[in-house]
């Protein structure tokens, strides 16, 4: 039985690694977050109901239509929180899912988390607000700004039970300023959409003199079955909840977030052991590795 649930976890990594035509380094990849979701993702891409591609026609999500014939409107209030200078990087440390975002100036303000509560979303932006939550599909939103000379560097999100929305709202219709998916590029345009699997290797790049905002979603993926469904979306309330983080003050924060604050400041020490002596670092790593394995298979 041990061994069987040991098979089955190097299967899942194995096919999040081989899926898609880039791929990070195995080495990577065997402690990338993604790994330690590979045994639920296996079944969100097995029984899903879009096709197994980087990019999903944006028909396949007839929902999303409002929101792109409102661009204008939530352009508009986006614009706004920008002159507020609401549209930011998280100040304490409790953004779990989007720290590492930060660090070349990518910025976010929250318009809905799963069921996370952000009074903040529906007192700055209503008419935004108010179209997101008419789409039960749309489980998360946000304000997403990526300024001149930013970039995401390669990853792939943890979780596949959700596909990515991008609306253009502010960008610089320059194809300079991109988002590459698999090895497959797109350059956001005000007022259009696109669809993708972010659980393919993406990154993405603003190489123009201008500032990029968009609204950024993630919708649940269609799934072939019912029950399948009814499992995705209990995993988004539990899972996904708990990775909320707050615009401000008001907002919740989920146990995950407020966890990261801690292993941010433990992040700090491995830094710097790493950088005091690396094959040092590199022995502990292999060291807990084996005894972790060794604690699975004496349990």
């Amino acid at each position: 039985m041990k061994w069987a649930v040991v098979g089955f976890l190097i299967l899942s990594i194995l096919h999040i690694h081989f899926r898609g035509k880039v791929r990070l380094p195995f080495g990577r990849q065997l402690f990338d977050h993604s790994s330690f979701m590979a045994p639920i993702n296996i079944f969100m891409h097995m029984f899903s109901r879009v096709p197994s591609t980087p990019y999903i026609a944006v028909r396949e999500f007839p929902e999303l239509s409002v929101l792109q014939e409102n661009w204008q409107v939530i352009r508009e209030e986006a614009e706004h929180l920008l002159a507020l200078k609401k549209i930011k990087a998280a100040e304490e440390n409790n953004d779990a899912g989007f720290n590492s975002f930060f660090k070349t100036g990518w910025k976010r303000f929250y318009l809905k988390w799963y069921d996370a509560s952000h009074p903040s979303a529906e007192r700055l932006c209503p008419r935004t607000h108010a179209l997101l939550q008419g789409i039960p599909s749309v489980k998360a939103a946000m304000f997403a700004e990526l300024p001149p000379g930013a970039k995401l560097n390669p990853h792939r999100d943890p979780f596949a039970g959700s596909m990515r929305y991008h609306l253009g709202l502010a960008t610089p219709n320059d194809d300079r300023c991109f988002i590459d998916v698999d090895g497959q590029k797109y350059s956001w345009r005000d007022g259009e959409g696109v669809i993708f699997d972010e659980t393919y290797i993406h990154w993405a790049i603003n190489g123009s003199d201008s500032d990029r905002v968009i609204l950024f979603c993630d919708v649940e993926r269609p799934m072939r079955f019912g029950w399948m469904q009814a499992v995705n979306r209990w995993l988004g309330r539990t899972m996904m909840t708990a990775a909320a983080s707050p615009n401000e003050s008001g907002d919740q924060t989920g146990l995950v977030s407020k966890l990261f604050r801690v292993s941010h400041v433990m992040g700090q020490y491995r830094r710097r052991y790493k950088a005091w002596n690396k094959t040092a670092y590199k022995l502990t790593k292999v060291g807990l590795i084996v005894g972790l394995a060794a604690l699975i298979y004496y349990i």
